[in-house]
């Protein structure tokens, strides 16, 4: 597994609470303080009926049972019932609260995430694994909202429960309270050794299993190679050395997490027989009864409870400042691409387009356009061909505004196009890419995406366009079938047909595509030129192609060499050049031949005439 991710993991378990995270945490709370305010009410009248039940035993020992008083024992159960039926209410109260609480926090969380994740360049998802933002939105939101109910819950109980307990021990005998009291400092003292042993072994085993989610997901998305190549068993070797790495750490966590209870156990013990010594020693003298005795083993029990839990709530605590941190980095990011303050709605980007001299490189700085210049008349299509990484991807990329150049400019209409919003270019741009992406949902909503107004004539008669329609009717559902996640229920070509139709119906003012038909049949790849022509027909058009044979009809192609125009002219200027389409030309033609007819085909010029 990539170390970027294992140390994401790790974040967990390192991660301090600094005061600007912990006021954004309680950020998240404000516009619902007052869930929160009835929630902590809730919480502390339950927890201290707690203290109250103790106290009320105790005068049923002392005043009912022995002195043998029916009446006394019958007022004082009556009370214990009262108290039992208001805390049955209060325990009702906090938990709805918390779930009312714990959603709405979840809720404000994902749908900031979403929006924002929405705003963000594609620069930021071309550097960040899309399961890590996916931890973000699901994960990660759920913990903080854990953290702020039944985190906030743990640790408010466990105050008022220490706080009420000290406060009954101290009314029953002081003297005896102190002694007490000098065993919580050794009780800390263990639980926090615990912890920080704990936590490591649970670190070397989150790291574990951060490989082994690694393992899981290649080997499951490459099961065909897998099979193909007999990897099998080498596989399930390296994932027994993995998988032994954590079954070695989770135990000794286990071993540790075992012997920390006993140990805080023998601790208390000593505690609960100074209890019972000098309680007894006491009661001889009448200054200490036995329901004192049995208030103070139970005030010391509500005492202890909150350090023996000290290492789970810890880690938890940790876990979502550790998620906290990761979700307000994510919001903190700002977009590499904006709009300027004072930018202007596109009214068209029909218009001429012009590359100014323009310089791009990603964030390894490699240099993947230079002082790249081109115009491009208003209607025109321009065909971009040449070797993979020479940028023509690049370049319709920098034209959508997905990014933008480093040096030089882009002018559309002769203007430079960052004084335009992006939602006024991107509303007007059409894309087919090479890999075509459709959601979950029917053939119709797909079609649709972009045009969400649209009739259902004109998504039929935008899929007509397409050569969509003939095939979509062959469904049982027909445009109402689903087509499942990603469109795995339907072909490559399907696919690319009813990108096509979608880009179609949304009537775009510049037209891409980005080797629509490199992953299609024959048959599917005349029916995509054909929709092609009729979308490209007065659109300024930009078509990116690995078959040659489907831009011979631009006005121009474009050859991309190294970041740079190696060449440029119509199909039949550039095959009498004789230059570097002449040499993809030939040597694509010559393949196919081979390919079709299963003969070796002269390396020679007559093969194009």
């Amino acid at each position: 597994m990539p170390d970027d991710l294992i140390e994401l993991e790790e974040e967990e378990h390192t991660s301090q609470l600094t005061t600007p995270t912990f006021r954004r945490i309680l950020g998240l709370v404000k516009p619902h303080w007052r869930w929160m305010a009835g929630f902590l009410v809730a919480i502390t009248f339950t927890a201290s009926l707690d203290a109250m039940f103790t106290y009320i035993n105790k005068n049923m020992i002392d005043q009912g049972i022995a002195q043998k008083s029916i009446p006394i024992l019958i007022k004082y159960a009556s009370y214990y019932g009262g108290l039992q039926v208001v805390q049955a209410v209060t325990v009702f109260i906090f938990i709805y609260l918390v779930g009312i609480l714990g959603e709405r926090i979840q809720y404000d969380i994902r749908r900031a995430l979403f929006n924002h994740l929405q705003d963000l360049s594609l620069s930021y998802y071309s550097q960040n694994a899309v399961g890590r933002l996916m931890a973000r939105v699901t994960s990660d939101s759920g913990r903080i909202s854990s953290l702020m109910t039944w985190g906030t819950l743990d640790v408010t109980w466990a105050i008022v429960s220490i706080i009420t307990s000290v406060i009954f021990m101290m009314i029953l005998n002081w003297k005896l309270a102190l002694i007490v009291f000098a065993i919580i400092p050794i009780l800390l003292a263990i639980a926090i050794n615990f912890r920080k042993k704990i936590l490591v072994e649970f670190r070397k085993s989150r790291r574990a299993n951060s490989k082994i989610t690694g393992e899981y997901n290649q080997s499951i998305q490459g099961v065909r190679v897998v099979k193909a190549l007999g990897r099998e068993d080498e596989n399930l070797r390296e994932f027994s050395v993995i998988t032994d790495d954590m079954f070695k750490a989770s135990y000794r966590a286990a071993w540790l997490s075992a012997l920390f209870l006993p140990t805080v156990q023998i601790v208390t013990a000593f505690a609960l027989g100074a209890i019972v010594w000098y309680g007894g020693l006491q009661s001889v003298t009448a200054r200490f009864s036995v329901g004192d005795i049995q208030a103070f083993v139970s005030y010391l029990t509500f005492m202890i409870w909150p350090v023996q839990d000290l290492a789970r709530v810890y880690a938890d605590i940790q876990n979502s400042i550790a998620s906290a941190e990761r979700i307000f980095k994510l919001l903190d990011t700002i977009p590499e691409v904006q709009n300027l303050s004072d930018a202007i709605d596109a009214e068209t980007i029909q218009g001429a387009i012009e590359f100014d001299h323009v310089h791009f490189y990603y964030e390894d700085r490699k240099p993947i356009l230079t002082d790249f210049t081109l115009k491009v008349k208003p209607g025109e299509t321009i065909a971009l061909v040449g070797p993979t990484g020479g940028g023509k991807t690049t370049i319709v990329n920098l034209l959508c505004r997905f990014y933008e150049p480093k040096e030089g400019l882009i002018r559309i209409n002769g203007r430079n196009y960052t004084d335009y919003t992006l939602q006024s270019i991107h509303s007007r741009v059409g894309i087919v890419l090479q890999t075509p992406h459709l959601f979950s949902g029917s053939i119709r909503e797909n079609i649709r995406y972009g045009q969400l107004d649209a009739s259902n004539n004109d998504v039929e008669a935008a899929a007509k366009i397409a050569g969509a329609h003939d095939f979509i009717l062959t469904f049982e559902k027909g445009y109402d079938q689903n087509v499942g996640e990603g469109g795995n229920l339907l072909s490559v070509g399907q696919k690319q047909l009813i990108s096509l139709a979608r880009a179609v119906l949304s009537k775009p003012e510049i037209f891409i595509m980005d080797e629509a038909t490199s992953s299609v049949d024959t048959l599917t790849e005349a029916l995509i030129q054909r929709g092609m022509e009729a979308l490209m027909a007065g659109r300024t058009s930009f078509v990116i192609a690995h078959r040659l044979s489907t831009i011979r009809r631009a006005d121009r192609i474009v050859v991309i060499q190294d970041g740079q125009i190696a060449e440029m002219g119509t199909h039949a200027e550039l095959l009498k050049r004789r230059g570097h389409y002449y040499r993809l030309y030939t040597q694509q033609f010559k393949f196919e031949k081979e390919q079709a007819y299963d003969v070796a085909v002269p390396d020679t010029a007559s093969v194009i005439k």
